[in-house]
């Protein structure tokens, strides 16, 4: 991978895991998928930065074409698959474009991967692991990364998942953040992906994160005028990149159609997302809330009190209404964040 541009190191953010024992690694060591060299890379930045880092998966032959339309068909009838666990839109993409305005075509999932080419398509497969093979794969993976992080991942993971991204040539994946922690191996074609650091407030300020928590997943804003903030990462077959939680982004597919696979988990617990979302609502108000970390006694009456009582409320709000609309003959859609929750 060609390191292009570096914004500033960011040295917060952390999580506080257990590390595990036998962290070392010893030259009789074999690991499948990562070298094992890295691991200082992976322990110095694990989720306070982005990093650069190799791995074996590149032109591996459960992300062929042929397969991943197995893949995609195998996972829609999964009996634990959900609606949208297939997703792809089709269309020029501008990196400022929310999820909700992406042109959403008229083809199967199946023949977008089959005209991959030319489809204009970004496509995610979300729950790859569904298919035996390829939990095999996250599992592995997964386990090769706390080695080389040194912590047990396991007591602090709420849910793991891999998710297959096949992207067409030239197609944008409009800037955002996500909530789950993310390793993106590219496996075949290239893309050139821009990662900004978390903590920077100026390229993501508070209250876009609040938003993000509240109510919606498409609530940061690019600013172009701080793209050089960013770190530009230029990813061939091979090459591998770890997206802190929160990190904003944005992806351009080379010329070529591209096969990604994300190994990326979320955390356990809401304490700090739930002082975000307690923030919004206080921001609604005319307020000025204290962010996250700030002052832990602030942070404590937020999370006991302040979110908790605001979400009654909604509660009953939303519950009059449905009774309401149900009297007056109206349908009923049940509320939800906005937007795609994902993503590259």
């Amino acid at each position: 991978m060609r390191f292009e541009r570096a914004s500033r190191e960011s040295t917060k953010g952390h999580v506080t895991v257990q590390e595990i024992s036998q962290t070392n690694f010893g030259s009789e060591q074999k690991l499948r998928y990562f070298a094992p060299e890295q691991e200082n890379v992976f322990r110095q930045n694990f989720n306070r930065s982005s990093f650069a880092f190799t791995h074996k998966l590149a032109n591996n032959p459960l992300f062929t074409m042929p397969r991943l339309i197995q893949l995609a068909s195998q996972v829609k009838q999964h009996p634990q698959a959900r609606p949208d666990e297939v997703y792809f839109d089709a269309g020029d993409i501008k990196v400022t474009q929310r999820w909700a305005d992406t042109p959403k075509p008229t083809m199967s999932p199946e023949e977008a991967i089959e005209r991959i080419h030319s489809a204009g398509a970004w496509m995610l497969i979300r729950r790859a692991e569904l298919v035996p093979e390829y939990r095999v794969m996250l599992d592995e993976c997964m386990g090769e990364i706390q080695k080389l992080l040194g912590l047990d991942l396991d007591a602090v993971m709420q849910v793991k998942n891999a998710i297959v991204f096949i992207t067409s040539p030239r197609r944008i994946t409009t800037y955002h953040i996500d909530r789950e922690c993310n390793f993106l191996l590219q496996v075949s074609g290239d893309k050139v992906i821009n990662i900004f650091d978390k903590n920077d407030r100026t390229v993501l300020p508070d209250a876009e994160l609040e938003k993000y928590w509240a109510v919606d997943n498409n609530a940061a804003v690019y600013k172009p005028e701080h793209q050089d903030r960013a770190r530009v990462y230029k990813m061939v077959p091979g090459d591998g990149v770890h997206i802190p939680v929160n990190a904003p982004h944005w992806v351009t597919n080379g010329e070529s159609p591209s096969v990604s696979l994300s190994v990326n988990f979320e955390f356990k617990g809401s304490e700090k997302s739930d002082v975000y979302r307690a923030n919004y609502y206080l921001r609604q108000l005319g307020l000025k809330p204290t962010p996250p970390g700030e002052s832990p006694l602030k942070d404590e009456v937020k999370r006991r009190l302040v979110f908790p009582a605001i979400k009654r409320v909604k509660d009953i709000k939303h519950s009059v209404a449905v009774r309401v609309k149900k009297l007056a003959g109206t349908p009923v859609v049940e509320p939800g964040s906005t937007g795609n929750t994902r993503r590259m």
